[in-house]
C-alpha cells in the first residue's frame, strides 16, 4: 500500500453552512478506516429528520477537496464534484438523504488517474468519470443501509483499491503543498514555492492533482483557516482579521470571503 504525504496533519477542511441553516436537517462526518486517513478526509451524511416546510438550499463552501456524493434512495445516480473556487448552492427539495466521500487534496487523481482540472467548478455523473466506483455504489448501496454499514462498505472498497494502486509521490508538488498549508495560505506564490520546479511545471502539477493553480489553492486554504479560527466579533469589528490573514484591505477580505462562502464574514460567524 502506498504511503503518501500526510496532508491531513496540516489541513482540516470544514463545511459549516448546514449547522445554522434549518431545523430537522443534520450533517455528520465519519472518519474512514485508519489506513484510509491520508486519502479520505471523511464520509459524510446530510439528511432530513422529517419533511421540511420548504425546499432546502444547501450551500457548499470552497474547501479544496473533491467529493463523490449520491442520494441514498437512488445510489445509481451518483456525482463527483471537483475543486471549486467559489461556493455552490444545491436545491435539495424538502426531504433527502445524501451520502458523500470527501477526498483530501490530490487524492482523487492519485487513486483514479483522473485530471482534477477536468472536474473543477462543476459536478458530473460519477459513471462518466470513474465508472467502476459508480458500479460499486449501484450494486452495494441499494436497500438503504445504515451509516455503520455504509462506512464498512466504503472502508473495504477503498482499502482494496489502495492495495492495487501505485502512488506518484512527487516531492516537488507535495513540498509546495506543504509550504502552502504550513503558512495557512498566506505567502507569495512566486517567491515562496521554490521546490526545484519551474513555474510552468508547478502549474501543470497543481492543475492535474488539485484542479487549479497554486495561487487559487492557497486562497482556499487561507479561507478555510479563517473558518476554523472562528474569529471573534472584536477582530471582525476592528478589521484586524484581514491583516492577520494577509489581505491588503477590508474590502478585499469581504469580497473574497463572500466568493468562497456566499455570505459576508459577519453573517457567516453570526456576529
Amino acid at each position: 500500500m502506498p504511503t503518501p504525504p500526510n496532508i491531513r496533519q496540516l489541513y482540516m477542511p470544514i463545511q459549516p453552512t448546514v449547522r445554522q441553516a434549518a431545523d430537522n436537517v443534520s450533517y455528520t462526518e465519519l472518519l474512514p478506516d485508519e489506513q484510509l486517513l491520508p486519502y479520505i478526509y471523511c464520509y459524510w451524511e446530510l439528511k432530513t429528520a422529517q419533511p421540511l416546510q420548504e425546499e432546502f438550499l444547501y450551500r457548499v463552501v470552497a474547501d479544496g477537496c473533491i467529493d463523490i456524493y449520491f442520494e441514498l434512495t437512488d445510489p445509481t445516480d451518483a456525482y463527483v464534484m471537483g475543486f471549486c473556487k467559489q461556493y455552490t448552492e444545491f436545491p435539495l427539495g424538502d426531504s433527502f438523504h445524501y451520502i458523500g466521500i470527501r477526498f483530501l487534496p490530490t487524492m482523487f487523481p492519485q487513486l483514479f488517474g483522473v485530471d482534477a482540472a477536468t472536474l473543477s467548478n462543476r459536478f458530473q455523473h460519477l459513471a462518466d468519470v470513474v465508472p467502476q466506483v459508480a458500479d460499486f455504489l449501484a450494486v452495494y448501496l441499494n436497500g438503504l443501509p445504515s451509516s455503520a454499514q455504509i462506512k464498512a462498505l466504503f472502508d473495504a472498497y477503498f482499502i482494496n483499491l489502495l492495495g492495487r494502486k501505485s502512488f506518484d509521490d512527487d516531492k516537488r508538488l507535495y513540498g509546495a503543498i506543504g509550504i502552502i498549508l504550513q503558512n495557512f495560505g498566506v505567502l507569495n506564490i512566486e517567491t515562496d514555492l521554490d521546490t526545484g520546479i519551474s513555474p510552468r511545471q508547478l502549474r501543470r502539477l497543481f492543475e492535474y492533482y488539485i484542479g487549479d493553480t497554486a495561487k487559487t489553492f492557497a486562497k482556499v486554504v487561507r479561507f478555510q483557516n479563517i473558518l476554523r479560527a472562528k474569529p471573534s466579533s472584536q477582530s471582525l469589528r476592528q478589521n484586524k482579521l484581514f491583516f492577520d490573514a494577509g489581505y491588503y484591505d477590508q474590502a478585499h477580505f469581504i469580497k473574497e470571503f463572500k466568493n468562497f462562502y456566499g455570505v459576508s464574514p459577519s453573517k457567516a460567524f453570526g456576529r
